[in-house]
């Protein structure tokens, strides 16, 4: 009797030491890593403005992590304000926030969802950087530089 139980003692002692280790692992780790997202922005560019007054801007942040965020604003020191838009069957409408799925991204591109810059301080010009700070729902702030493209530009990848 005292064998069999020694064996299966040692099984049941084995699989809860690795059952543990598991745990406290992923504890460690995956708080860390993959439960939290892990944004990274890219393709961003500002389309030189033909108004005065007025630009759109665009980018796209890609979430590796686990957990979903959302955009909630974005601050520019050329604009009074940047808003957030959504397009949907081609009207496009602002938006309190735009959000970015665990393991996925968001597009913020031409004829869809976007920024718009108002109230310029300066029209940027075609060859200038424009920089922006992307806020939040869970993730601390994001500084992008936005490169001012010629108007007519079209991205041949991405956007």
């Amino acid at each position: 009797m005292r064998r069999r139980l020694g064996p299966a003692a040692l099984v049941i002692a084995g699989a809860l030491a690795l059952a543990g280790c598991g745990g406290s692992d992923s504890g460690d780790s995956g708080d860390s890593g993959s439960r939290k997202a892990e944004l990274s922005a890219g393709s961003a560019y500002m389309p030189q403005p033909v108004s005065d007054d007025m630009a759109a801007g665009f980018l796209t942040v890609t979430n590796k992590g686990g957990s979903a965020d959302e955009l909630t604003s974005v601050t520019s020191d050329i604009a009074g304000q940047v808003t957030v838009h959504e397009t949907v069957d081609g009207a496009m409408q602002e938006v309190k926030s735009l959000k970015i799925p665990a393991g996925g991204r968001l597009e913020l591109k031409s004829g869809g969802d976007h920024l718009m810059f108002e109230q310029l301080k300066s029209k940027p010009k075609e060859g200038q950087t424009v920089s922006v700070e992307l806020h939040f729902a869970h993730s601390g702030p994001m500084k992008v530089e936005m490169p001012v493209k010629p108007a007519t530009y079209t991205p041949k990848t991405g956007h």
